[in-house]
């Protein structure tokens, strides 16, 4: 009788040790995969920004020196946005309007074409110099994210990184962006771009954030070249 119960015992001791084996081997494997996409992207993000940079220099410079000869003031726009996980960090751009631009904001507030009010666009955007129109229709001013890449406080493919202001008026929904690193590129932004209405552009991202891949971001970069060529939606 006692025998029989110590067999019991070491029978359900033994399938119990099988499953903490297999539920530890699950973690494991998981944890893995998550790693070695990560650092994928992330080879991949040091990769193709830094051979970007060194091909597109020439264009560089020479915007930096059209910006510097139209108008007053940095040819580096910075501003503070909006990362992964809630972090601040400073974000680089071209500037393609004038320098007193984020006072001038204040007064067409009310012009605000955004049909969901939590970003503020304007086709027509008196702030904008003539340079700016060029270089922000072909997404020129965004080249130096490349170094917000290489630092690695954005990723060549994800959300837009949002301003402060704009995430107070996030809802727990809109939130749902900023769980991985915002990107130079993303799902609507090779889908139409600043027409695309706000909410539309969460449920993409959103929809971005649960299949992503090494695969999908290689799509979205290649379709990134036909959709910054044509300019739509850029304004």
């Amino acid at each position: 009788m006692v025998k029989g119960r110590d067999e019991i015992i070491k029978s359900i001791e033994a399938r119990t040790s099988r499953s903490r084996f297999n539920a530890i081997s699950k973690a494991f494997f998981w944890d893995a995969t998550v790693w070695f996409a990560y650092v994928l992207k992330r080879m991949m993000d040091i990769s193709i920004s830094l051979l970007s940079i060194i091909l597109l220099s020439p264009l560089m410079i020479g915007v930096s020196i059209a910006i510097k000869m139209e108008s007053k003031g940095p040819v580096i726009f910075k501003q503070t946005r909006v990362g992964k996980n809630g972090r601040h960090f400073l974000f680089y751009k071209f500037r393609s309007m004038r320098q007193d631009a984020e006072v001038k904001k204040q007064e067409l507030l009310l012009q605000n074409e955004s049909k969901d009010g939590v970003i503020f666009k304007m086709k027509d955007d008196p702030r904008i110099t003539r340079i700016g129109k060029f270089i922000r229709r072909y997404s020129i001013d965004e080249l130096p994210q490349l170094f917000n890449v290489l630092e690695g406080t954005m990723s060549l493919v994800g959300p837009r990184p949002p301003l402060p202001d704009e995430v107070k008026e996030y809802t727990l929904e809109d939130r749902k962006r900023l769980h991985i690193k915002p990107g130079i590129t993303c799902i609507w932004q090779v889908s139409g771009r600043s027409d695309i209405p706000f909410k539309q552009q969460v449920g993409l991202d959103e929809e971005y954030i649960k299949s992503r891949g090494f695969i999908r971001d290689i799509v979205i970069l290649l379709k990134t070249i036909p959709a910054v060529l044509t300019g739509r939606g850029a304004y």
